[in-house]
């Protein structure tokens, strides 16, 4: 019920607007392909994460970007990002997770937002990314290699409001959410998120910046729900993204809380751009995770070639220490604009 009454407000919102619409909007179609190996399971996977993640799964989807201006000036944008992906899961998470069908289409909502555009700062209301780390900097919907926040650090996406500003010298937002991810699920659970940063990357070549958030959230991975628990943390985050001449580098420092004891971790992304217009990248990923009293090492390396506007080859080697496992894995994506 709560959902359809967001939906309804986003809807009645974005009707009232529609007298301001600008001739021009934005539209893509995206299609991706996704396959690989798991030498630990000995066969064939269809997904770059976790199964049970959003990231990344064979899919068609779209990009809808929609502005609303008076007086030669944006007041407010409506941006909604959606695809139909493919589910491929095995029997234990079948059996565990109460789904019937081994492989089933699923919807997942990226962006679903109202962003307001006031002289202050801005405003959204929706399905947007918490103001958190370093994955609310970047739109890593498409990458194979990712951030903290798919270790259980924040969420990539979630239900809430959010204030933003950027400045002379760097940026700031501030998000309250839902703490349930991808799909909207109210049982007293809340995150609240904030990050101060420094630089203008564009400008500076570099920005860092501070994270806090706390809340309740449940206890989901992707649209699924793991259990009915809530999860309180407290987690503090420091990020940094450095350009320099072709080479790039992102890093991200976690501390906090959750219910189980402290957790820690650190991830380091350096990539290289190579050929004409960068179109070849070459990247690597070491990240140190500390949960339970238990440490994990991941390391992955990726490879991203961009074929021509539309298409993209990516492929990723991920090795995993505490399921002792390696992994293969391809992409073939596409996102090309539609001129209707």
């Amino acid at each position: 019920m709560c959902k359809r009454r967001l939906f309804l407000a986003l809807w009645l919102v974005a009707c009232s607007l529609a007298p301001l619409a600008a001739a021009d909007f934005l539209l893509f179609f995206e299609a991706q392909g996704i396959g690989g190996y798991s030498f630990r399971l000995g066969e064939g996977i269809f997904h770059s994460q976790n199964e049970l993640e959003t990231m990344q799964k064979s899919s068609l989807g779209f990009d809808y970007v929609q502005r609303f201006s008076i007086a030669k000036r944006d007041v407010a944008v409506l941006s909604v990002q959606a695809r139909l992906a493919l589910d491929i899961l095995s029997e234990q998470s079948r059996l565990t997770y109460g789904v019937a069908k081994k492989t089933a289409p699923v919807l997942q909502i990226y962006n679903a937002f109202l962003k307001f555009k006031f002289r202050p700062f801005d405003a959204w209301i929706g399905h947007n990314r918490p103001h958190f780390g370093l994955a609310s900097q970047f739109d890593q919907h498409a990458h194979l290699l990712q951030p903290l926040v798919m270790s259980g650090f924040s969420f990539d996406r979630d239900w809430g409001v959010g204030l933003e500003r950027d400045t002379a010298s760097g940026d700031f937002g501030i998000s309250l959410t839902s703490g349930s991810g991808m799909s909207l699920r109210l049982r007293r659970n809340w995150l609240l998120a904030a990050r101060l940063a420094e630089g203008i990357l564009e400008r500076d070549n570099f920005n860092i910046g501070l994270s806090f958030g706390f809340g309740k959230v449940l206890d989901v991975m992707g649209n699924y729900l793991l259990s009915d628990t809530l999860v309180p943390i407290r987690m503090a985050e420091l990020d940094m993204t450095w350009l320099y001449d072709n080479w790039e580098n992102r890093l991200e420092i976690a501390l906090g809380d959750r219910i189980l004891g402290p957790v820690a971790a650190v991830l380091w992304r350096v990539g290289l751009n190579l050929l004409r217009e960068n179109r070849l990248k070459l990247e690597v990923q070491p990240a140190l995770l500390v949960d339970k009293g238990r440490r994990n090492l991941n390391f992955s390396a990726g490879l991203t070639f961009l074929a021509n506007a539309d298409w993209t080859l990516r492929a990723m080697y991920l090795y995993d220490r505490r399921f002792r496992d390696s992994q293969l894995v391809f992409q073939i994506y596409f996102y090309k604009g539609l001129a209707i």
